[in-house]
């Protein structure tokens, strides 16, 4: 494993799951087959926040996932906000978390303590902490979602 990349987006749609897919194509991974995990990062790689998603292969594909997601409907108050936060050990493995809600400080809070309680489980001094946090305006006549994803590598074939 070399590259974690964090992608995010927003997007609106006449249902939850168009208002998604809208928001993954923000991102560009709405052609791949999303397989979540949950939130070990490799001592050896490294995690980069790109904002869209470089071509990671073929249409179809499965691509690895932590995903933070959140979606609001038109009668919710919004807006819809999602985070990832990460942390590493200098040259050895991380730790990602994720959230979503309406409230960002909630949001961002709730990940956070997630991070910190789990790097209290594991040995090392997680230094190289970052955080990505996106919201999309919740209107009134259609569903709105927002996504932070990282993106583990390149796809791969389903089986």
């Amino acid at each position: 494993m070399d590259t974690i990349r964090v992608v995010w987006g927003t997007g609106t749609g006449p249902t939850g799951m168009a208002a998604y897919d809208a928001a993954l194509a923000a991102a560009n991974v709405h052609e791949y087959n999303l397989v979540r995990v949950s939130s070990v990062v490799p001592a050896d790689a490294t995690v980069e926040a790109v904002g869209t998603a470089p071509d990671l292969g073929p249409a179809g594909d499965r691509l690895t996932v932590v995903e933070g997601r959140a979606t609001v409907a038109p009668d919710e108050e919004g807006p819809a906000v999602a985070t990832l936060s990460w942390a590493k050990v200098p040259g050895g493995p991380g730790l990602i978390y994720e959230a979503g809600g309406t409230d960002r400080a909630a949001v961002e809070q709730r990940a956070e303590t997630g991070l910190a309680a789990g790097c209290d489980l594991r040995d090392g001094d997680f230094d190289d902490r970052s955080r990505r946090t996106v919201s999309g305006p919740a209107p009134a006549d259609a569903h709105a979602t927002a996504v932070v994803l990282a993106a583990y590598g390149e796809s791969t074939p389903l089986p």
